[in-house]
């Protein structure tokens, strides 16, 4: 098999392909263009689109030129989902989302050398074709009857499907032939759930210019019960800091299941077989450590963040379970750790602060103000890592964190901030 391919099979990118054999002997015969898309349905891609980011990097890595494709034209429209009918976001929220995806991605390619990538907007050819053209042209080589057969709209017919939606596969079809004709692309990745439009388009492209070209769609990761990756309770994990916060960001990667991780470290990490196997056999034999979520996501984050931000957020993960000291954490980082804490606003009564007990039911900490001063009594409250040893203590402003924040822990891993005001 091909170099490439054995590597993206071993890290668990591949869950099917068009014909193994002959896309390995076109990846051999030289090198290549691919490209993926990206649809801006939200302000910012997420870690579900960071599989398919890598995905490129890899083959522009090997030596292939990849092109990444966002979707102004078809994020207009909305790939048809089985939840039900998109709602349609406003063109000119669209048309800034797609610059926004634009320079997001161009963060994971190189732009230098002989197989520098590119990144193209399917507005730029979509918007100029006319409905005639789109019918005759593209329309012409579409079965209804194989239209109706596919999954998503199989599944949808009963409660019914807009021709908008419908049509759908025709626009990413018509995208994978315009990238053939003017740049010469003869791969197609993306989400296994893409799987039914590259196969379409290979078959347009086979129909209209008499070639063959290849798919690759990679598997989509879930949790080890088999929920949706990328989600926590405050929602969906964003790779624009201002959406998550590096040190969210961080924190999720640090908790990851053990039966997870090494399947992660193998996709987010340019880690060896060596290291991964050493960090496989650690989480086996002595998982407390989660060594391999540890390694895990220091390398995402530096990937996506920057080691500067990283840093940060480790030590700021440090500081709030008493590793480091929360006084020395930036005043920037502050707010998204609070925030991860889901930090409540406590206000001082006539200029006097709160017990500690107060602010240890306030934060979450504990359930109640006995609980608190048991607590207290007990020798496990803390406030900003410093035990609290009086029941009676309340907080003063030495020990409140820039911006008036204060941590509360209970033991070793309860954790909870208030903020006075």
């Amino acid at each position: 098999m091909n170099a490439l391919l054995e590597e993206l099979t071993w890290r668990g990118f591949v869950a099917q392909s068009t014909d193994v054999d002959a896309l390995a002997a076109h990846l051999d015969a030289g090198p290549i263009t691919s490209y993926v898309g990206f649809d801006p349905t939200a302000a910012s891609l997420h870690i579900g689109h960071l599989m398919q980011l890598l995905v490129a990097r890899r083959i522009q890595e090997a030596g292939h030129r990849p092109i990444l494709l966002v979707g102004g034209a078809t994020g207009l429209i909305g790939d048809p989902k089985l939840a039900g009918e998109r709602v349609m976001n406003d063109a000119a929220v669209v048309h800034e989302w797609a610059e926004r995806l634009r320079d997001q991605v161009s963060g994971y390619v190189s732009f230098q050398g002989d197989n520098a990538a590119l990144v193209v907007n399917n507005f730029d050819w979509t918007s100029t074709l006319s409905t005639l053209d789109f019918l005759r042209d593209v329309g012409k080589h579409f079965p209804v009857n194989r239209m109706l057969a596919r999954d998503v709209v199989a599944r949808r017919l009963e409660d019914g499907i807009s021709f908008t939606e419908f049509a759908y596969v025709l626009l990413q079809s018509l995208d994978y032939r315009e990238l053939y004709r003017t740049h010469g692309a003869t791969l197609q990745t993306g989400a296994q759930d893409q799987w039914g439009n590259i196969t379409a388009g290979i078959d347009f492209i086979r129909r209209t210019e008499g070639v063959q070209v290849h798919g690759l769609v990679t598997p989509l990761l879930t949790k080890a019960d088999g929920s949706k990756f990328g989600k926590t309770e405050a929602g969906t994990v964003w790779i624009d800091r201002e959406l998550t916060s590096p040190f969210a960001f961080h924190q999720f990667w640090l908790n990851a299941e053990d039966a997870k991780v090494i399947e992660y470290l193998k996709i987010f990490t340019w880690r060896s077989l060596n290291e991964i196997t050493e960090l496989a056999e650690q989480t086996a034999n002595r998982p407390q450590l989660r060594a391999a979520q540890r390694a895990l996501a220091d390398d995402i984050t530096d990937l996506v963040h920057g080691r500067a931000e990283r840093e940060a957020a480790a030590k700021a993960g440090r500081a709030l379970f008493g590793g480091a000291d929360l006084g020395e954490l930036p005043e920037a980082t502050l707010p998204a750790v609070m925030a991860e804490l889901g930090a409540v606003d406590l206000h001082a009564a006539d200029g006097q602060l709160p017990l500690v007990s107060d602010a240890l039911v306030a934060g979450g900490v504990v359930a109640s103000k006995s609980a608190g001063r048991r607590a207290i009594a007990e020798g496990g409250a803390y406030l900003n890592n410093r035990k609290v040893i009086d029941v009676e203590q309340r907080l003063t402003r030495d020990d409140l964190l820039a911006g008036g924040w204060a941590v509360l822990r209970r033991g070793k891993r309860t954790v909870g901030a208030v903020r006075i005001v």
